[in-house]
């Protein structure tokens, strides 16, 4: 770990206006950002005592290696900067209230000729009608209720034009939960006028259907159709309960989001109810650990600023109200920046009494069962985590902390389509962000341990030339990088991907599957890299045997071992992740074209080659001349077509493609 005063910047050196900041670890990596109304208060809190500092944030201080900072001209642009940077850099000791789905949408897409109600996430489409947010179970069963009362197209335009050209509904039509107008049981007015009512029931007045629906069951009784009754009164049945799902909590039109938190010294739980015409339409909840001593309206700034700023084409669905309860740090800005992204004036409001108020003490109940709930789960986890990380570490003999381990595997049939699989895990949980899979060609793919070679220098060389990168960079004259994090900040656009690096940080631990060969030739390739902070051990699948370079005998861990147990993880995740790959790679290669061979042919200019002479005999028949009128063919492309089936170079695809032979019953390889 680094001493924080080994980089600590001198008091007169930092400005005293408001800026963003970043922490970086000795690989360049940026670890941490964070804004300040007044750089030089906020960055010498981290260096006055860093022993009085939070756990999290002691770690972070003592990670890093160097500090920089960026000053704007007002508290919205370094709001706007720092959502920026956490976007673009993920920072892995800041606060992220991580959520990997949008908001779900019931939509009703009233552009089309014969309407489809379905589930959307994402951008708002032009002629469709929305209601929501909703949770991803409630609005499947929603939708389901209410198909059975207004059967209104749901199939894709696929299965529409199918069954237009068959004359048979799909599965829906015969199960009366589509009216199957693709067939003509109902006219497309008839079936618009359906829709409609269906997107009025979803408006809130759902009165009108339940009292014409109970009017036409007692009809059918008085006619003594008790059939046609009994579905009926299933229909109502299923339209209360609909109704009464989405029970009305404030006032007709409200529009609001409510979100409470309920939060101790390490952690803290979110929820958030999406009231939409006053009914409550879908929850959400996220659980953090907390980096910094944050209060309240610092938290409640960035889970406003991460949620809402995670949401692609807000206009429109962003509520006009937004209920908090307490009010956020830079709270005039955040409205700005809210209004900015709806299109529209959004207010950032406590609410003190009445029905609002009421509400959110009931969403902090709600945050306050998920944070019990968390911790009663996680405390099992995150026991057995760590303690399989400390049994591995010392049966090992490490000295650093397993805080990062990579695996390696190779994957093959006989030698042919060769594929190597990287899977990475964190604190004892896989990071799929940072799998890598790679392709072994040439020499490499001689046997297993000259394509584990080859697999761990390309890996590790992309380290080193990153790590190379940044160095430069940090050698730069201080003005010279100033001026360019000033330019890059200037031109900093949230909406704009940011870059992604090949690789992360470098591992503490590489396991490779297999034994003595494939860890030596693992441990020599670092070796000619000089890399020398990375430890190497095998994983040797007959009897579980863990393997270390130039050593004779194995390290054996008991059969009951948690350390045991997570090697074993990782290694069958490797071999998973490399089989998946190799599966689909051979699956390609399976696929032979004539065409294969001509070298600057891709897969876009075949099939204008095949779409311009209709098949492969045209192609060959054809002229040098007469190819270029495919578009993408230029006179030196046609010429090696030509000069390709003139020399015969077809002839090996046209032939039968070898495969080695396979039982089907035990799935052995056979000899051929």
């Amino acid at each position: 770990m680094a001493d924080p005063a080994s980089y600590r910047p001198q008091t007169g050196e930092i400005p005293t206006n408001p800026g963003v900041y970043r922490f970086r670890d000795p690989h360049g990596r940026v670890i941490y950002v964070g804004k300040a109304k007044n750089l030089r208060s906020r960055l010498n809190s981290y260096f006055a005592n860093p022993a009085g500092l939070m756990p999290k944030t002691y770690a972070m201080v003592h990670t890093a290696s160097s500090v920089e900072w960026t000053v704007v001209g007002s508290e919205l642009e370094s709001l706007q900067l720092e959502y920026t940077w956490i976007k673009e850099f993920a920072p892995r000791f800041n606060v992220m209230f991580r959520d990997d789905k949008s908001y779900p949408y019931l939509a009703v897409t009233m552009g089309e000729k014969y309407p489809r109600v379905q589930v959307l996430r994402g951008d708002r489409r032009k002629g469709t009608r929305y209601f929501g947010p909703y949770t991803a179970g409630a609005i499947r069963e929603t939708m389901d209720t209410l198909l059975r009362v207004f059967p209104v197209r749901s199939c894709s335009a696929g299965v529409l034009k199918r069954a237009e050209a068959s004359g048979r509904p799909c599965l829906l039509g015969y199960i009366d939960k589509c009216a199957a107008p693709c067939v003509g049981r109902i006219s497309a007015e008839d079936h618009r006028a359906l829709a409609e009512d269906f997107c009025t029931f979803m408006g809130g007045e759902a009165k009108p259907f339940v009292n014409r629906l109970e009017k036409e069951m007692a009809a059918a009784v008085a006619e003594l159709d008790y059939e046609r009754a009994a579905r009926l009164r299933d229909d109502i049945v299923a339209l209360k309960k609909v109704f009464e799902r989405n029970a009305v909590v404030l006032a007709e039109g409200t529009d609001a989001d409510v979100f409470a938190l309920h939060e101790d010294e390490l952690e803290a739980a979110v929820q958030v109810f999406h009231v939409r015409g006053g009914r409550i339409r879908g929850q959400r909840g996220w659980v953090v650990e907390k980096v910094e001593d944050s209060t309240t309206p610092e938290l409640l700034e960035h889970l406003l600023q991460q949620v809402y700023g995670d949401e692609a084409g807000l206009q429109g669905r962003l509520p006009r109200e937004v209920l908090v309860p307490a009010e956020p740090s830079n709270a005039d800005e955040l409205a700005q920046w809210l209004s900015g992204l709806r299109g529209a004036r959004v207010d950032v409001r406590v609410p003190r009494r009445g029905d609002k108020a009421a509400l959110l003490s009931t969403v902090r109940e709600n945050a306050e069962h998920a944070l019990k709930l968390h911790k009663s789960r996680r405390a099992g986890d995150l026991t057995m985590r760590s303690q399989a990380l400390q049994e591995l570490q010392e049966a090992l003999e490490l000295p650093v902390a397993l805080l990062r381990i990579e695996c390696f595997d190779i994957s093959h049939v006989q030698g042919t389509n060769v594929v190597g699989s990287m899977v990475v895990v964190e604190d004892g949980l896989p990071k799929k962000s940072d799998y890598r899979k790679f392709s072994v060609t040439g020499a490499a793919a001689t046997d297993d341990t000259a394509a584990m070679h080859d697999v761990l220098t390309r890996r590790f060389r992309h380290y080193l030339d990153e790590k190379a990168e940044h160095a430069a960079a940090a050698a730069k004259p201080a003005r010279q990088a100033a001026l360019e994090a000033a330019t890059a900040a200037a031109v900093a656009d949230s909406t704009t991907p940011a870059p992604r690096s090949k690789f992360a940080y470098p591992p503490n631990l590489v396991v490779v599957d297999g034994g003595k060969p494939q860890v030596n030739a693992a441990a020599r390739a670092l070796a000619e890299l000089g890399v020398e902070d990375v430890y190497v051990v095998g994983l040797a699948k007959r009897l579980e045997e863990v393997w270390l370079p130039d050593s004779d005998f194995p390290v054996i861990l008991p059969r009951a071992s948690a350390g045991l147990y997570l090697l074993q993880r990782i290694r069958d995740e490797a071999h998973r992740f490399a089989i998946t790959f190799h599966r689909q790679k051979r699956g390609k290669a399976m696929t032979v074209s004539a065409l294969d061979g001509v070298p600057g042919l891709g897969a876009s200019k075949r099939k204008a080659l095949l779409a311009e002479f209709g098949s492969l005999k045209g192609i060959k028949a054809a002229t040098a001349e007469e190819l270029t009128g495919a578009r993408g063919i230029g006179p030196s492309l046609a010429a090696a077509i030509v000069r390709h089936f003139d020399s015969g170079g077809a002839g090996a695809a046209d032939e039968a493609v070898t495969v080695p032979a396979i039982n089907m019953t035990t799935g052995e390889i056979l000899e051929t």
